[in-house]
């Protein structure tokens, strides 16, 4: 089980996991081991509430295909074990960002002292710039 929070868990085998070869540098490891983990999770046909689903959906994330099938492709450590565990905390950091509710912004109005402050200074500054002016005898 990937636990995502206390109160979700995704079962391993809606999970499914395969290696293969990292590209890029890195000399002859690349070339003959295979280290990279490419993580492949239905989104739609996984044991998921619909909540979470419909917020996975709805990301917009380019690593979500039209089927719903979210890939992850983790080469950024030289062992498979390492790109494995890095490839299922992205997934669970995923869940979690899409299950995250944030809090409604309630618009404030800003007080009066605010507004007379705001206000004074700009009294003040305008008398300053009034103040670099050519003074005038007439």
């Amino acid at each position: 089980m990937l636990r995502i929070n206390a109160h979700l868990a995704i079962p391993l085998r809606e999970i499914e996991l395969t290696a293969m070869r990292a590209q890029g540098a890195g000399g002859q490891n690349v070339n003959k081991v295979s280290s990279a983990i490419h993580l492949r999770f239905d989104i739609p046909n996984s044991s998921l509430n619909d909540f979470c689903k419909t917020r996975l959906l709805a990301l917009g994330d380019n690593r979500i295909s039209n089927e719903g099938v979210l890939i992850i492709k983790a080469q950024r450590f030289r062992t498979q074990e390492q790109n494995r565990e890095d490839a299922l905390m992205r997934l669970q950091e995923i869940v979690l960002g899409a299950i995250k509710v944030e809090k409604a912004r309630r618009a404030t109005k800003p007080t009066f002292s605010s507004k007379q402050r705001r206000m004074d200074g700009k009294s003040q500054r305008g008398a300053i710039k009034a103040a670099r002016q050519k003074v005038s005898f007439d």
